[in-house]
Formats: C-alpha cells, sequence, structure tokens
C-alpha cells in the first residue's frame, strides 16, 4: 500500500499504545461470520474505462422508479422536483461556510437556514423549528431523547404503527442511556389504545400520521391524554407533502413534531441522503436538539443572521449537549427550502389535493380486482391492500413485468403471519394514467 502514511514500526508503535497485537483485533467486535477471510472475487486492478463499463452494466440490472411505474413510499417518495430547483442550490450566495461559525462570511447559510426553519414552523404548526436534522428516523430518536429530558421522565411509548426504521433508530439510540422506549404491537384496522400503557411515568408517546400503514387520524384525543398525565405528544410525519391539506400536529396539540423532509426537494437517491424535520414549542426551545438560526442586525442596523442557540457537541461539551448528532443535512435543506419557496403556500397545497386525489383514483382501481381489498377506512397518498396471495411474492413477480408494484409489509415487518398479504402502495403526483393502467393489468395476471 504506497499511499499509507505510516511506517511499519510507526502502525507497531500505535498498536501497543492502544494495546491490541494486530489491526484486526480492532474489528473483535464485528462477528467472524460477517466477516471477509479472503479479498473479494474481483480483479486487482482495472483501466478506469474498464470499470466504468462493468459499473454500467451493474446499473442496467436496476429498474429504477424513473424508468418504470412505481407504487414505493413506505417512508420515501418519488416527487418531481423542478430543475431549477437544483440550478438555485448551486449559486454561490448559498455557497458559504458549511458550519457557519463567522456568521460574517456565512450569510448566505444562515439565511437558507433561517428560512427553512420558517418554512417548516409553518407547515408543522410548531412556533419554533431547527435548522434540521440528519434523517427522519434520527429525529424521531431525537425528540424522544428531548421529551425525556423536558419532562423528567424516563419511558417512551412507541406506536406499533410507526415506522419501523424509526422504532429500530429510537431504541438504538436509547440503549446505552438511562432512557427506554416500548413499543406496541401493530394495529391493522382500528384505533390504537394508549389507555393501558399512558402513565404518569411516561415521557412521551410518539405516534405517526398518516401512519405506517397510510392511515390518517385526528389526535387531538390523545394529545389530552398525553397532557393529563404530564406526558407530551410526539407525532411522526414520513410524508410532509401530507401536512399541505392535512390539520398541521400543533393544531391537533403536539408538542414536538419530527418529519422526514425528503418529499420536498430531495429526490430518492437510493434512500439517502435526506433531511429531518424537527419542530416544537417555544417553551421547549432550551431543550430542541441541534441548531437554531436567528435574525438580528449589525452596528449599522442592516438585517443580518447568526446562529442563536447551537447546543451541539461540536459547540459546547458533549454531556450538556442536547444533540450528539454533529451532521446536519445542509445541502438538502437547502433543497427543501428553495422547492418549498418555489411552490408556495397555493403550490403546495394543490400539490397535496392532487396526490390525494391520484390516490383514491388508484385504491378505486385496486379495489375492483378479484380478491384485492383496501385495508384503510382514510389515507393520504399511501394505502394499505390485502393480497390473496403473498406480498412480497407479487412484488417480484410486478418486479418481473417491469412494474414497481409497492412495498411488502413483511419486508419491513418481517415475521408477522397476519401482515404477510399486505402491499404498502404510494401514489404521487408523477403517477401517469399508463402507470396505474400497468400496475391494474399487472396485478391481474399474477392473480
Amino acid at each position: 500500500m504506497r499511499y499509507m502514511p505510516h511506517t511499519a514500526d510507526e502502525r507497531r508503535e500505535m498498536l501497543e499504545k492502544i494495546g491490541v497485537g494486530s489491526v484486526g483485533d480492532l474489528f473483535a467486535d464485528i462477528p467472524k461470520e460477517t466477516r471477509l477471510d479472503a479479498l473479494l472475487d474481483l480483479p486487482r486492478h482495472a483501466s478506469e474505462m474498464e470499470v466504468e463499463k462493468n459499473f454500467r452494466k451493474f446499473a442496467g440490472k436496476n429498474l429504477s422508479p424513473y424508468s418504470t411505474p412505481s407504487f414505493l413510499g413506505a417512508g420515501a417518495y418519488q416527487h418531481h422536483v423542478p430543475s431549477v430547483a437544483d440550478h438555485i442550490i448551486q449559486r454561490s450566495e448559498f455557497l458559504t461556510a458549511y458550519t457557519p461559525y463567522q456568521p460574517e462570511i456565512s450569510q448566505g447559510t444562515l439565511q437558507a437556514l433561517f428560512e427553512f426553519q420558517t418554512q417548516v414552523a409553518l407547515i408543522t404548526g410548531m412556533e419554533v423549528a431547527n435548522a434540521s436534522m440528519y434523517d427522519g428516523a434520527t429525529a424521531c430518536a431525537e425528540a424522544v431523547l428531548m421529551a425525556c429530558r423536558v419532562t423528567r421522565r424516563k419511558k417512551a411509548i412507541l406506536s406499533g404503527n410507526l415506522h419501523p426504521h424509526y422504532r429500530g433508530t429510537t431504541h438504538t439510540t436509547l440503549q446505552f442511556t438511562e432512557f427506554e422506549a416500548k413499543s406496541l404491537s401493530p394495529v391493522i384496522e382500528g384505533d390504537e389504545d394508549f389507555s393501558e400503557v399512558l402513565s404518569e411515568e411516561t415521557a412521551c408517546v410518539v405516534v405517526q400520521n398518516p401512519d405506517f400503514f397510510g392511515r390518517v387520524r385526528d389526535l387531538t384525543d390523545l394529545a389530552g391524554k398525553c397532557h393529563e398525565v404530564g406526558a407530551l405528544l410526539v407525532v411522526v410525519v414520513n410524508e410532509v407533502v401530507s401536512l399541505g391539506m392535512m390539520t398541521s400536529p400543533g393544531e391537533m396539540g403536539a408538542d414536538i413534531v419530527a418529519c422526514e423532509g425528503q418529499s420536498i426537494g430531495v429526490p430518492l437517491s437510493f434512500g439517502g441522503p435526506y433531511v429531518g424535520l424537527l419542530a416544537t414549542r417555544q417553551k421547549f426551545v432550551r431543550q430542541m436538539p441541534g441548531r437554531l438560526c436567528g435574525e438580528t442586525i449589525d452596528q449599522d442596523g442592516k438585517r443580518g443572521f447568526v446562529l442563536t442557540l447551537s447546543t451541539r457537541e461540536q459547540h459546547i461539551r458533549r454531556e450538556k449537549a442536547t444533540s450528539n448528532i454533529c451532521t446536519n443535512a445542509g445541502l438538502c435543506s437547502l433543497a427543501f427550502t428553495i422547492h418549498m419557496s418555489l411552490l408556495g403556500e397555493t403550490g403546495l397545497t394543490k400539490l397535496s389535493h392532487l396526490n390525494h386525489g391520484e390516490a383514491v383514483t388508484a385504491a378505486e382501481a385496486l379495489a375492483a380486482i378479484d380478491g384485492v381489498e383496501v385495508v384503510n377506512d382514510s389515507f393520504f397518498n399511501e394505502f394499505t391492500v390485502r393480497l390473496p396471495m403473498d406480498a412480497a411474492d407479487a412484488v417480484e413477480k410486478l418486479a418481473a413485468k417491469g412494474v414497481l408494484g409497492g412495498v411488502p409489509v413483511s419486508r419491513l415487518i418481517p415475521n408477522h403471519p397476519k401482515l404477510s398479504n399486505l402491499l404498502l402502495v404510494a401514489v404521487t403526483e408523477t403517477c401517469a394514467e399508463s402507470d396505474l393502467a400497468a400496475l391494474v393489468s399487472a396485478l391481474k395476471e399474477i392473480l
């Protein structure tokens, strides 16, 4: 390895200082069965042209949602991002310092984040929002930590209809803390009952709206029950476009809102990078994780922007930080802000109504197929259907016909027999009539 900067003696000295015998000992926590014991079956070297050719061949095996009828959702949604958004994010006004420690040279970044916070607070119905989180799942986990700090309680209740990735991320985040989370079982039909688990020891209840199965709920009563015992209500939103027509979480009594903002301005990109949104009440601002940008005036009386609160471990001692995630999704939040600005309030409302209308049309078309049942009594742009066959098998057969028919629930909630024939179907403004016709035709054939 001619690019290794250290000599053998230097590496030996470092290993002795650490207290291990070899570099391999540093990987002791990784199970042996998951480690490679030999080199991958790849050529030791190849020209740049050969590598490009091979990778194009590999990429050709993908069935892309941008080139075929796609009804994928479950937390990541295909929306149209105007080309002008990609152009604007490259303007020099925004290409200022990565982390805005010096406000006098970071005004582009700070103003964009200030506008982002304003937009997030408006659509969530909350009073204050931070300058973005890593993604929706980590925003959910940080919201739980925040609720525990605010209430000085240690127990969080996670809805069984919260996205499994969000539940998993929250449990992982909490496992080495003094806090704990209890996950309820999924409820396919009817409303979840929190009465038996909600107590004066509860720090927060975390629910998703629309939930993992796509159902929309009025959370006002639940918010009241939480507040009666001194607990906070944390509302998670996977599909942020829904906030263009649904009653906002803040109006329903939410105390903290955690969202995935990917639907606005950010392409699917094989699962990331995305952008997490987190908003709350003004009275909880000191416990809000991440950073907060504020507006001020300079010595000449001109408007300017600064970091008002920055309680991440980059700024203060780790044990006093409200967040130990040191990456906010700056570029993605900028894309969100620009796309949202291009839409405006009227545009976002029209976009959300268009999404819902397309989903209603799709639900009616699928429900008309013999043996297919739409489970939901309400939904925004994603709903669950029950098939007369295993949903995972159905998805594979649909893919073979060139249609990405949706996400089988069993892929995200495995080993649950009652869920094996459930399929999540998402429909956005990108769905053409021909796409729906292709899904209906292919589904009839495989059934």
